[in-house]
């Protein structure tokens, strides 16, 4: 397997720029295309800055990423597991809710005593300000 290209932050930013106003709720959802590139891109990026094969994040149906440093995972279900929807994933990207928030509300699941992104979210590029 050959290793991807890496993702630049000016990359990252514009393919989340295209759902933003989904994310805000000023736009209908965009089409799928459009969701997926958001969201693999960005789950990617993760990945990229913060690499490992500990924690596997899961935004179906559109990607599954390893990253954080610690024991590797090979076979089965990894014990470090983050899963959520796409607009849950791509708000936690944002700022625009917070780790805690999502798993107060149970928008996101988290399992596994490496499976806190609450240090790695939002992704640096995609800050406010």
């Amino acid at each position: 397997m050959t290793a991807a290209r890496p993702i630049p932050a000016d990359e990252l930013r514009a393919a989340v720029d295209a759902v933003r106003p989904w994310l805000t709720g000023h736009a209908e959802q965009p089409p799928r295309a459009v969701l997926g590139a958001a969201v693999k891109t960005s789950a990617r990026w993760l990945a990229q800055q913060v690499p490992g094969r500990s924690v596997e994040v899961r935004v179906p149906p559109f990607v599954a990423v390893q990253c954080i440093p610690g024991p590797r995972h090979t076979r089965g279900t990894p014990p470090n597991v983050v899963e959520t929807d796409a607009g849950t994933w791509l708000r936690l990207a944002t700022g625009t809710l917070t780790w805690a928030d999502a798993l107060a509300e149970g928008r996101v699941s988290a399992s596994g005593n490496r499976a806190d992104l609450a240090t790695h979210l939002p992704l640096s590029p995609l800050r406010a300000g």
